[in-house]
């Protein structure tokens, strides 16, 4: 049996939000790396996230690409998460021997062969480290982000459908991060529509 030297592990992040991109990230680690602590990025405080976020960084080759709300309107939500896992992918310094992917669709027109776990993120460490860079690496975008956009909390929710997030929504509105195909904008723009009818 040939052996597989170098394993990517790749996940998304930000499926489930209502503003901002969609986030991806492929991660080789190197080998020797201590992977005490490193999980599903979910399970994970946000201060622990940040150490082995820099951990990872610091001992593995990595990439990080994202999906825009456009293309997240364009192609929905899925086939974007694929597109920015995909790209991150791409992007790595080198190509690993094989990619292995959280959920249950690999990307289309990947040029190295991938396999698929449901829940990878808790049963494959590459994956949890994927899971890692790309959720602290969309955090961090979206703290950025908030900055120009306060009404909405997103340094704390993330762009996620908070009680903090929807009481901005109904009173301030959408912006241009807001993905209009998502059910709480669709319904803000539908309501918005019929007022000025």
């Amino acid at each position: 049996m040939k052996k597989i030297k170098n394993i990517a592990g790749v996940d998304e992040v930000g499926r489930g939000c209502l503003a901002g991109p969609v986030f991806a990230a492929a991660v080789i680690l190197n080998k020797g790396i201590n992977i005490k602590g490193i999980r599903d990025s979910k399970k994970i405080p946000f201060k622990e996230r940040i150490l082995l976020f820099n951990h990872i960084k610091k001992n593995s080759t990595y990439a990080v690409a994202m999906a825009s709300v456009k293309e997240i309107t364009k192609i929905n939500i899925l086939n974007a998460s694929l597109l920015a896992m995909k790209r991150s992918l791409e992007k790595l310094k080198f190509e690993p021997s094989i990619a292995y992917i959280d959920g249950i669709f690999s990307p289309e027109g990947l040029k190295i062969k991938s396999k698929t776990f449901i829940k990878g993120d808790e049963k494959i460490i590459s994956i949890a480290a994927a899971s890692i860079i790309a959720k602290v690496s969309r955090d961090l975008f979206m703290i950025k982000l908030a900055k120009n956009y306060p009404n909405y909390r997103w340094e704390k929710n993330y762009g996620y459908g908070t009680k903090d997030h929807l009481n901005g929504l109904k009173k301030y509105g959408i912006t241009k991060h807001h993905r209009v195909t998502f059910k709480p904008i669709h319904n803000i723009l539908m309501s918005s529509k019929r007022k000025t009818l």
